[in-house]
């Protein structure tokens, strides 16, 4: 295990270096990375990573894909790539457990190959939090389902070519999580329409607000039963605030070296900016809180491996998001206060990941929501 993690920490090392790095400025100035990316990663296995073979992926335990999150957030340093390139991977997850087997066998391999891309859209205009009050709805006639409604901050739905969508099923006065069901919809259906969304940070990511007008989606996209939709998103969510939290220790460890390097070249009343105590203990201050960042997603991870996934698992992994993020928060902010003025201007690691701290904080449970999930677990 520990030689597989070091190949794959090496390789997306190498890939974020190489592919992403020096390109990220660019892409947040257009607004968006190339399609061409997604192949670039699926040919190394990075978007296949968790997945079945027989879609075209490689099955890895939680603490095989740690590496991926962590080595592709340091290295690329930018979360508006990562949040588009890996949106399979709270897009495709409900296909997989929950689509008839000709659904999976049509959507998922072309995703893993990088030829497609997948989406999760959730979130309303009016909320986001209260899964349960979601409006959209999905009327079943015949063999289709008619869908209206709106979504809005989704990542990857300007270019996604396929969208999981939460909807409102049965009665039109149904209400509350007995009423959600999960519904899988091709983007280039007609009906649906899709605006640009700007952004403070995650600039080369694709945000956008979705319109579904009497949307005619083909009943076999139905993921699991009708009603069962509400635990599938909750389901759904555990992973994704797990490589959240994983992207948020890579980010910070992206701070950390800006910094570091920055501490050790740039030369104050004579001497090198490390040789001051102050920054010297801003430097450790930030490895403090890595290093517990880092030990507590490898226990997570440790035990998800071990089948324990239940109370104990989701409110460790709603503990773990807010620490981890928090950790990000405080790595940012020294980061920034190290390389001073150079720290406000754009080009500087610290600067992008700056301001794309409070997405990660927001984004798969906002830190009120974590709190109160992880008291309710614990008996609190």
């Amino acid at each position: 295990m520990d030689e597989e993690r070091t190949a794959l920490a090496d390789t997306v090392t190498r890939f974020a270096r190489t592919e992403i790095a020096p390109h990220v400025d660019a892409w947040d100035a257009a607004g968006e990375f190339p399609r061409t990316l997604y192949r670039r990663a699926a040919d190394l296995g990075l978007l296949g990573l968790g997945y079945p073979e027989q879609y075209g992926g490689t099955p890895a335990s939680y603490a095989l894909r740690l590496p991926l999150w962590r080595a592709l957030s340091r290295h690329g340093a930018s979360g508006g790539v990562l949040a588009s390139l890996l949106s399979h991977n709270i897009g495709l997850p409900p296909v997989l457990a929950h689509g008839r087997d000709a659904v999976r066998a049509e959507v998922i391999p072309p995703v893993l190959a990088g030829e497609q891309i997948a989406a999760l859209a959730i979130t309303e205009p009016g909320g986001g939090s209260d899964v349960a009050q979601i409006k959209t709805t999905a009327r079943r006639e015949g063999d289709d389902y008619i869908v209206n409604g709106e979504k809005v901050f989704i990542t990857s739905g300007m270019r996604a070519d396929w969208i999981t969508v939460a909807v409102r099923t049965g009665d039109a006065g149904s209400k509350g999580a007995g009423g959600i069901s999960m519904l899988l919809i091709p983007g280039h259906s007609a009906g649906l329409s899709r605006s640009k969304l700007d952004k403070m940070g995650w600039l080369c990511s694709d945000t956008a607000h979705l319109r579904f007008d009497n949307v005619r989606v083909p009943a076999r996209y139905l993921l699991g039963e009708e009603g069962a939709g509400f635990r599938i998103i909750m389901s759904n969510f555990n992973s994704e605030r797990f490589g959240l939290a994983a992207s948020a220790l890579g980010f910070a460890e992206a701070c950390y070296d800006e910094a570091l390097a920055w501490a050790r070249q740039r030369k104050t009343f004579g001497t090198a900016l490390v040789e001051h105590q102050v920054i010297r203990h801003k430097l450790v201050d930030m490895q403090m809180r890595i290093q517990s960042t880092a030990a507590w997603c490898e226990s997570v991870a440790a035990l998800a491996d071990a089948g324990r996934t239940g109370p104990e698992w989701v409110a460790q992994v709603c503990l773990l998001k807010n620490h981890a993020t928090q950790t990000m928060q405080f790595c940012a902010d020294q980061a920034v206060q190290i390389l001073g003025g150079m720290g406000f201007m754009r080009g500087t690691v610290s600067e992008r990941i700056y301001r794309e701290v409070k997405v990660m904080m927001i984004g798969g449970g906002a830190e009120e929501i974590m709190k109160d999930l992880a008291a309710k677990q614990l008996g609190i």
